[in-house]
């Protein structure tokens, strides 16, 4: 047993500091990120989106189509980092979505990660409620006195009729 573990430790070290020592080889700008602020949202809120991958001077094209928010663009906004902005659709699902952006240049591809929520409390922000409550009543007391008054007349009829009913019921009358 101790003749195997020590060849196939040793081999499963040097394989490892291989993979290391080879990891810089395949880095540049495909293994940068994008930085989202704020990372965490709801939605119907804005992002900012800024990375450095692109060099001074250069531009580059965001994809937020994951999220639902199509494509934006990035420009220089200092030094060497670009910058741009997307908004977040109000019909966006709960979900981690991966927001991709390319530099004109065909340096590579970034990414980052963006949280929607439906839960404001997770970007520290509470969630108000849009819109009017649903409770079904509808308009039963609106502004038009005349479809108020057909209203009531109709109860009134469905009132009369059913005590009609009941009371030929009760004398016996054949119904």
């Amino acid at each position: 047993m101790r003749r195997t573990a020590r060849p196939l430790t040793t081999t499963a070290l040097a394989l490892a500091f291989a993979a290391l020592a080879t990891a810089p080889a395949y880095g540049g700008a495909g293994t940068e990120l994008l930085e989202l602020s704020p990372a965490t949202v709801v939605p119907g809120d804005e992002v900012t989106v800024r990375t450095a991958a692109c060099g001074a001077g250069g531009t580059a094209t965001g994809d937020a189509s994951a999220v639902g928010a199509g494509s934006f663009s990035l420009t220089p906004v200092a030094g060497q980092r670009l910058g741009g902005r997307f908004e977040v659709p109000p019909s966006a699902q709960p979900g981690t979505y991966e927001i991709v952006a390319a530099c004109t240049d065909g340096d590579g591809r970034i990414t980052g990660d963006l949280v929607v929520s439906l839960n404001g409390t997770l970007t520290g922000q509470p969630t108000y409620p849009r819109g009017s409550v649903k409770t079904g009543v509808g308009g039963a007391l609106g502004p038009d006195p005349v479809q108020t008054a057909a209203g009531v007349a109709a109860l009134a009829v469905a009132a009369a009729g059913g005590t009609w009913l009941l009371h030929r019921r009760a004398r016996g009358d054949g119904i």
